[in-house]
């Protein structure tokens, strides 16, 4: 699925509660503690592919491992700064690949000429 789709506010309420099997005001609790927020379009919350997801993975960690909403919203912020990381770690990579290119060339083309 690309990043267009996921992104996309499809679901209502009602659906993510039923598809996650958590009471409607839990996900309003979670609206209103920041941990998630759903588009909206007038009064209705809509939920994206991305949203059910984060959704998940918080009721995991509170299911699961027993983590408070204190620790989950740690986890979160602590998640989404590895997300940035790992995004500037590619760009970076990307540009001394393309840096290590342009010099191959450049050394390449020298060598030709001197031959």
């Amino acid at each position: 699925m690309d990043k267009k789709t996921s992104t996309r506010p499809l679901y209502l309420i009602s659906v993510v509660s039923e598809m996650l099997r958590v009471h409607p005001q839990t996900l309003r609790l979670y609206e209103k503690e920041g941990l998630i927020t759903p588009r909206r379009t007038g009064r209705q919350r809509l939920y994206s592919e991305n949203d059910v997801e984060r959704l998940n993975f918080i009721l995991q960690l509170t299911r699961e491992l027993g983590v408070n909403k204190a620790g989950v919203d740690i986890i979160l912020r602590m998640r989404r700064r590895m997300e940035v990381m790992q995004e500037e770690m590619e760009e970076m990579m990307g540009q001394l690949e393309e840096e290590i290119r342009r010099e191959f060339r450049e050394k390449l083309k020298k060598a030709l000429r001197e031959d």
